[in-house]
């Protein structure tokens, strides 16, 4: 009996801390937690979230990645993070016209100085590239996660 491009993906996702999660309409979700750092009254995480669908009918697998830092408690006040007092950050990517504006090569920069890790993200997208080129699929990057649908 030969695979199918599902099962290949779903094997895929054991090579990783957390595997693939199958949702219905043939999206396929992954959620690593890259990095996490805390202090006595704070904690935050940096996540690799990555979606994918399989569209069997066009055979084209359409795929998206981000990086995403949450936290939890109180800042520490200092000038560099939070400014004075209490608050928060938020980073984001942004979209302009059918290019994206913070790839997820420069996310990974700019988290690397708050965090220690060497997951490798480039890796998940060009392993699932290769395996739609296999079975003859085109491949897409979405520039957003609702694009995949």
């Amino acid at each position: 009996m030969t695979e199918n491009i599902k099962e290949v993906l779903i094997k895929l996702g054991k090579n990783y801390p957390a595997p693939f999660k199958e949702k219905r309409g043939n999206i396929f979700l992954l959620d690593l937690l890259v990095a996490k750092r805390g202090t006595f009254l704070n904690i935050q995480k940096l996540t690799y979230s990555a979606r994918l669908r399989v569209d069997e009918q066009n055979k084209q697998v359409k795929f998206f990645e981000i990086l995403k830092e949450t936290g939890a408690g109180l800042g520490s006040g200092g000038a560099d993070e939070f400014g004075t007092g209490f608050g928060f950050k938020v980073e984001k990517t942004g979209l302009r016209g059918k290019e994206r504006e913070g790839t997820i090569k420069e996310q990974s920069v700019l988290f690397g100085k708050k965090y220690n890790y060497e997951f490798d993200f480039e890796k998940v997208r060009e392993a699932i590239k290769e395996i739609a080129t296999r079975f003859g699929y085109s491949f897409e990057v979405a520039l957003t996660e609702r694009g995949i649908r």
